[in-house]
């Protein structure tokens, strides 16, 4: 197989890329040479955001049986990419997100694929907002490569090596400095969220099976929790880390924003967590994703990290994530948390 990956260099595109590699397959990355690409692969360089940004790829008489795009800016550059692809790739990839669909969604689990999605996308818009973004984008896949032609991923919370958002490594680096931790209850809420390396592995076998239309792509209902995760994290890092549990009314009351401030986290019972850590992905399942276990998840990032010097690279079009460690310590001495305890417990007045 010949793959083109635009992009190629930073998290889901470099897991792609090395997948692709790892089956023997030819790839090609276009980038704008920020990072070093994975071993084995060969670079095109051009800026998408440029006039003329796409010159390096329209000059190469390269073909290609699939392309993957991972784009999340503005929606005309996915057009521009997929115009110039059409003719000379027979397959087009583009990685979405769950967040082109309307929120809330109607039931928990949300319609599966056939679920309404965001209004006012368009395949040529310049940048909107990141659903409507990632909609247009798909829209410029399917109205170049036509719905038989294209794979369009709605991933879920995508964590893993090269992670450049920053949720599972500010865990991480957390937990590592040890003390006291704030962790969201319930200790046992369910997370869903799949590596990028399982992403991956799907993604191409779907392109080697030329399956075509939307699947939503994250690990299976249940298939972590908070517990889990944080207690995977100190494992990891060998830190002398207290997780104090703590109730998410006094979380939510200290003005602390989910998902933002306590990465992954989502209130229980809120429309948020049925939309992020619920979702039926019986499609995919069914189609061959297999995902790996948390613990090879978390170790692996942990592994990544220490070997890059502890601290993971950041997106500059994302805001940043996690608590600072004044509002941390305040909601802490509030709940009074334990170890181990319930969030009952931990803010109990006894």
């Amino acid at each position: 197989m010949r793959l083109l990956v635009l992009g190629g260099t930073e998290f889901v595109g470099r897991a792609v890329a090395e997948a692709a590699v790892a089956r023997g397959w030819e790839v090609t990355v276009f980038h704008r040479g920020r990072h070093q690409p994975p071993p084995g692969v060969r670079s095109l360089h051009g800026d998408r955001t440029a006039p003329d940004g796409l010159a390096a790829l329209a000059a190469d008489p390269g073909g290609w049986d699939a392309v993957v795009d991972t784009w999340s800016a503005e929606p005309r550059a996915v057009l521009a990419a997929a115009r110039l692809l059409r003719g000379r790739a027979a397959r087009y990839a583009y990685v979405s997100s769950r967040s082109v669909y309307a929120w809330p969604r109607p039931a928990p689990g949300g319609a599966g694929e056939t679920g309404p999605v965001v209004e006012g996308a368009a395949a040529d818009a310049g940048p909107t907002d990141y659903a409507r973004d990632k909609r247009g984008g798909e829209l410029a896949a399917v109205e170049t490569f036509g719905a038989e032609g294209s794979l369009l991923v709605r991933a879920g919370l995508i964590l893993g090596p090269y992670e450049n958002i920053g949720r599972l490594p500010w865990w991480l680096t957390r937990i590592a400095r040890g003390g006291p931790v704030l962790a969201p209850g319930p200790r046992e809420l369910p997370v869903q969220f799949i590596d990028a390396r399982d992403l991956a592995g799907w993604l191409l076998g779907a392109v080697e099976r030329s399956l075509s239309g939307p699947y939503d792509l994250v690990g299976p209902p249940g298939h972590s929790t908070m517990g889990e995760l944080l207690d995977l994290c100190v494992r990891v890092t060998g830190a002398d880390a207290e997780l104090r549990w703590t109730d998410p009314e006094v979380i939510l009351a200290a003005g602390i924003e989910p998902w933002t401030e306590l990465p992954v986290w989502v209130p229980p019972e809120s429309e948020l967590h049925a939309a992020l850590h619920r979702a039926d992905v019986s499609r995919a399942l069914a189609t061959g994703l297999v995902c790996r276990p948390a613990a090879e998840t978390v170790a692996d990032t942990w592994r990544w990290l220490t070997r890059i010097g502890g601290e993971a690279p950041r997106r500059p079009d994302r805001p940043p994530v996690g608590l600072g460690p004044e509002a941390e310590a305040k909601v802490l001495a509030g709940a009074g948390g334990v170890p181990g305890t319930t969030p009952q417990e931990a803010t109990s007045d006894d």
